[in-house]
């Protein structure tokens, strides 16, 4: 029996299935995943289908399946999550189960790294995922270098996480990362043990790029427009203003207009906080949902600066206007 092991694969499925192909991966044959199934590419569903699905097949915790299982979103992820829809949750679930390493008679698997003189048993889980604090206590450990530059075990390890060019590193036949940026265009290798050969088909495409492009606008249309403030979400109109595509360009137009709506509303708002503040009781003031606004303005003290501080988000804007009976705009599909 042999124990193939993958390096980064990041949702590249179909060359997957080619150099599972290209190996002449046979049933009793130990699959191992380096970490990172996910993020980037176009397939992570069909790629942790195939390591859930088929018998001798592990895959160790990347930084990626790290950071859905955590919930500490940037964009790979959020597309990652659209990707996988109504198996998302149940995919995550899975992701906790996954080890930080593995080890048998042959070799040590980490995705990332470890300290040199300590079982994988005893490593810190942020250094053996990569996790942003453990490589910045790797950097501290080995300034100026690589942990792997001291690794002098006996016992061959492999890894992945960091892309080492389109060709594997390999050093003095006991060090093998295999991250050959499969996700960016180049390729995806495997290593094959007890014999320690190397296979590697070519990246169809630079799937990073194309995916950033493609999930541009449906990320964006998931993000919590109404409850951003308004700081933020200038500050996300503004980060994502270069994007070439017409139909992205084109609806984050829509949400700065609907978001200028609304702040230019504030001067009605105050105008009629005023008026109906004039109108009332002290009793049906008390009862109002615009309560708070109304008897600063029955005591002169509203302004609209009170009112940006008071409605800082979108929701809020639009909650005290259908409370004064005003219509606001409502944001882009």
């Amino acid at each position: 029996m042999r124990t193939v092991i993958v390096g980064d694969i990041h949702g590249c499925y179909d060359e997957l299935l080619e150099l599972l192909e290209k190996v002449e991966l046979r049933p009793d044959d130990l699959l191992i995943g380096v970490g990172d199934l996910v993020d980037r590419g176009p397939a992570p569903g069909e790629v942790v289908g195939l390591f859930r699905e088929r018998p001798n097949s592990v895959a160790v915790m990347g930084n990626h399946e790290r950071k859905h299982v955590r919930g500490i979103f940037s964009y790979a992820q959020e597309i990652t999550r659209l990707q996988l829809g109504d198996r998302y949750a149940e995919t995550v679930d899975w992701m906790r189960t996954l080890p930080y390493h593995f080890e048998n008679e042959h070799v040590r698997v980490v995705h990332a790294a470890l300290i040199p003189g300590i079982p994988p048993a005893d490593q810190k889980e942020e250094i053996l995922c990569g996790s942003t604090s453990g490589e910045r206590e790797l950097a501290a450990l080995f300034p100026g270098g690589h942990w792997h530059d001291h690794y002098t075990d006996a016992k061959p390890v492999v890894f992945g996480h960091h892309v080492t060019g389109r060709e594997p590193l390999i050093r003095d036949g006991r060090v093998f990362g295999l991250d050959t940026g499969a996700c960016h265009g180049w390729n995806l290798t495997a290593l094959c043990v007890p014999g320690f050969t190397v296979h590697s088909v070519a990246a169809r495409a630079d799937h990073w790029s194309i995916a950033k492009r493609r999930w541009q606008l449906p990320v964006l249309k998931t993000k919590p427009w109404r409850d951003l403030t308004w700081p933020e979400l200038a500050g996300t109109i503004e980060r994502f203003s270069s994007a070439t595509d017409p139909a992205t360009r084109g609806w984050l137009e829509s949400v700065e207009e609907w978001a200028a709506d609304l702040r230019a509303s504030f001067p009605a708002l105050t105008d009629a906080a005023y008026e109906l503040a004039d109108g009332l009781t002290a009793d049906e003031l008390r009862r109002h949902p615009a309560a708070k606004y109304l008897f600063q303005a029955r005591d002169g003290r509203l302004d609209q600066a009170t009112l940006a501080k008071r409605c800082p988000t979108p929701r809020k804007t639009a909650e005290l206007a259908a409370a004064l009976g005003l219509v606001v705009t409502e944001p882009p599909d």
